[in-house]
């Protein structure tokens, strides 16, 4: 059952301001380059909105982090090979006439538990003033429950917590110490500013006093990113964090908290460190984190993901990249391997679409009068060629896989499309109309969404598609003509 609405201020919530991607003309820029992002906070913040029958703020909706929290069973990577496998569709896009969807799924190879390195933890836990109330403090303290009993003897905890000062509360402990390491969380309470920069210094000098080479060793952060003493700015913090990225230590960042949710400082912490984020709203959400998807987050199977797609002009006129937007970067820094980019777990899928106008369809930009128009052939009808650089754990020398893709990925009727691609489509249509997206044709609305969803719905063992198509619905009660 929902929440009852809630008139707590809003306005000190403050999120990354990441302006669309624009329309691209592959006669001019064929090559699209982006950090791949396994991020999940933007979707569970967008339903803790929904839930309390609020819109959440168009730059809380980042498309790619509504797309990569759901399972979509892509095809599993052959063991002993890469750790990835790659999906492709091309399907015919329901909200542009003549439009084509590009559909990138990319599912990372699972660790068998026997082989899961141990873990060497530092859990930095924000005590602060405004980690009072009952969705923050006391539930991240409920999650860390829920990862501590998943952990054994092999593994190694330790404790920070800040407020006005940071300290260590426990110092490292094995996995099986369990009411040692729950005592320690118990005696945890909110109270007093917040030296999020101080704690962060902390727990990375701690994690590399212990520093083991065999495990995996991560900075487990949980707060609301609102730090206000010392080090206190998005840049600065960034910064900070940067500078540990060649220790080997790996950041998660956990958000809580309403009305006060720092979105701005969770994502230059997650982005600039080795570092993913997630936004916790639930005992749920927590489970689903810490018991679900544990290996997701816990066990690293490739560092700096980049993906690069080159589109042919033979046969696409235009593109744009849906979602990403804080994560592209520059053509050139596909080839270089001093260029950070995102981590993937054990398990972990990676989901992107692209919008496609195919040659010879009406584009968005006239053809230019003194220009060269004609197109090559291309190779074989390819629609685009598709790259991927990551690195091993540990190495610092990328891997290079690549494929084309041509008339073998395209379906004719996105109603003959595979299940996970119709699920993609569907999702990603939700968040571009949240964030009110000109690109949607008033013909596609949450009523179409919703429709497309229940089609594409499948098994659902854990309900998490039910519980998207119930969150299309409350949307729509709320903004019934699509937001302008």
């Amino acid at each position: 059952m929902a929440e009852a609405p809630t008139h707590l201020p809003q306005d000190r919530e403050s999120y990354p301001g990441a302006t669309p991607n624009p329309i691209r003309q592959v006669a001019q820029e064929p090559v699209s380059t982006f950090s791949i992002d396994v991020d999940t906070a933007a979707y569970s913040n967008v339903r803790r909105f929904l839930n309390r029958d609020s819109l959440p703020p168009r730059d809380a909706v980042r498309v790619e982090e509504l797309l990569n929290y759901f399972d979509y069973g892509y095809r599993a990577p052959a063991r002993g090979g890469d750790p990835f496998a790659a999906t492709v569709s091309v399907v015919p896009s329901p909200w542009s006439k003549g439009h084509r969807l590009l559909h990138i799924g990319l599912q990372g190879f699972e660790l068998p538990k026997g082989e899961q390195p141990p873990l060497n933890l530092v859990f930095l836990i924000d005590t602060s003033g405004s980690m009072m109330g009952p969705d923050r403090l006391p539930l991240a303290k409920k999650a860390m429950d829920i990862l501590v009993e998943q952990l054994g003897k092999r593994d190694r905890v330790a404790i920070v917590a800040y407020a006005g000062s940071a300290g260590a509360v426990l110092e490292p402990v094995d996995g099986l110490q369990k009411t040692k390491i729950r005592c320690a969380l118990d005696y945890l309470e909110a109270g007093g500013s917040t030296a999020g920069g101080r704690g962060l210094e902390l727990a990375y000098a701690l994690a590399r006093q212990n520093f083991d080479p065999k495990a995996v060793n991560r900075v487990v952060l949980l707060t609301d990113g609102d730090f206000n003493v010392g080090v206190a700015s998005p840049e600065r913090m960034r910064d900070l964090v940067s500078e540990q990225r060649g220790s080997g230590v790996y950041l998660s960042v956990y958000g809580f908290g309403r009305g006060n949710y720092q979105d701005r400082m969770m994502q230059a912490l997650a982005q600039n460190g080795n570092g993913t984020a997630a936004y916790i709203d639930s005992f749920s959400e927590a489970k689903k984190l810490f018991l679900t998807d544990f290996a997701k987050g816990m066990f690293p199977i490739a560092d700096d993901v980049k993906i690069q797609v080159e589109f042919n002009p033979a046969t696409v006129r235009e593109y744009r990249l849906i979602g990403y937007e804080t994560r592209m970067l520059a053509r050139e820094d596909f080839n270089n391997d001093r260029v950070d980019a995102g981590e993937v777990g054990s398990g972990a899928a990676v989901t992107a679409i692209y919008e496609i106008v195919p040659a010879g369809a009406s584009g968005s930009v006239d053809p230019l009068r003194y220009g060269k128009t004609a197109a090559k052939a291309g190779k074989g009808g390819e629609y685009a060629f598709l790259k991927l650089r990551y690195k091993r754990p540990g190495e610092a020398v990328s891997r290079l896989m690549q494929r084309p893709i041509g008339a073998g990925d395209h379906v004719a009727k996105l109603a003959a499309a595979p299940e996970a691609t119709r699920w993609a489509v569907a999702v990603a249509g939700f968040g571009e109309r949240l964030r009110g997206s000109p690109h949607l044709e008033p013909g596609f609305g949450l009523p179409q969404v919703a429709a497309l969803a229940e089609s594409a719905k499948g098994a659902d063992p854990h309900g998490e598609r039910a519980e998207f198509v119930t969150l299309v619905r409350r949307a729509e009660k709320l903004l019934p003509e699509g937001r302008d």
